[in-house]
């Protein structure tokens, strides 16, 4: 079998497997937001960091890789934000665009980063990290602004936003391993194995939980928002990010990894943050689900083709 099928096929059997226990009762609602919370708080910065402090940035095309995804999310962003207008024509509201924005821009990094590791180990897994480290920060800033523009909700204060910023455990966690590996610090072997233990828990449970955060009991019939935001992020900035990378040079392994950042479906926490700020969160949820299922034929196509 292909190994990108191979990789992809073995991904969704753990996303089925999550939806299944959920759907089943077997693991309580309450347990599975402790999970997901020990997944966030604690094992994937636990990959970023032991990732990014023990790799050789120098031999990486660090600046270019992030040139391209930063190019690509303020591109579709920008295109998004001009024809607003004609979007309210038909039928996206405020609440609605901001879903459709998030939809098109985020990205599933628990996803991302297991594709990754898969397809091309430990390289993969660095390369991961440093489109981690270029566009959670953007990301957070934009679609919190976004939101706080165009939903109904309570605006996040400038202290507000700059927090949950900070407190973002995937950029604290890259910040931590890019200083690590620019100071050029040796952790003790106990701590490296330490870290590098939690790390390997992480992509097997931080994909059963996007397994089980997917609603598909909730999926109504699909209009044009969910369609726009699905061709957008599963078409378009797969095919963006690959005509920067080749205009920037990035090439071999790193333009197969920013095409996956790429084509990867949208964030499970887009929901979470429709919810909080007045965005339209049952069509985040709809659009979250409809990507991830339709993830399993783009995303092979999208690698094979431009990666």
């Amino acid at each position: 079998m292909n190994p990108i099928i191979n990789s992809l096929v073995a991904i969704f059997l753990v996303l089925a497997t999550g939806w299944a226990l959920k759907a089943r009762g077997f693991v309580s609602p309450n347990h599975w937001a402790g999970v997901e919370r020990l997944t966030y708080q604690v094992l994937f910065p636990a990959v970023v960091i032991h990732t990014l402090a023990v790799a050789d940035l120098s031999q990486l095309p660090v600046l270019a890789m992030g040139l391209t995804l930063v190019t690509a999310i303020l591109g579709v962003s920008t295109v998004l934000l001009i024809v607003r207008p004609l979007l309210s024509r038909v039928g996206i509201n405020g609440p609605a665009f901001t879903s459709v924005l998030q939809g098109s821009v985020r990205w599933n990094t628990f996803v991302a980063l297991a594709l990754a590791a898969g397809l091309h180990g430990r390289e993969g897994a660095t390369l991961m990290a440093i489109a981690v480290a270029s566009m959670i920060p953007l990301l957070n800033v934009l679609c919190v602004l976004v939101l706080a523009r165009f939903a109904v909700g309570r605006p996040m204060s400038a202290a507000e936003t700059a927090r949950s910023i900070a407190v973002n455990p995937f950029i604290w966690s890259s910040a931590v391993g890019l200083l690590l590996n620019q100071m050029q610090w040796m952790l003790p072997a106990a701590l490296t194995t330490y870290v590098d233990i939690l790390g390997r828990a992480a992509l097997g449970v931080g994909l059963l939980v996007v397994g089980a955060g997917l609603e598909i009991h909730r999926l109504r019939q699909p209009r044009f928002a969910h369609g726009l935001a699905i061709g957008l992020k599963l078409v378009v900035m797969p095919l963006v990010a690959w005509m920067l990378a080749r205009q920037f040079g990035v090439t071999g392994t790193a333009l197969t990894i920013t095409v996956v950042a790429a084509a990867v479906p949208t964030a499970t926490a887009a929901y979470f943050l429709a919810r909080d700020m007045g965005g339209d969160a049952p069509l985040m949820a709809e659009i979250t689900t409809m990507q991830t299922l339709l993830a399993l034929v783009t995303l092979p196509v999208a690698v094979l083709l431009l990666g």
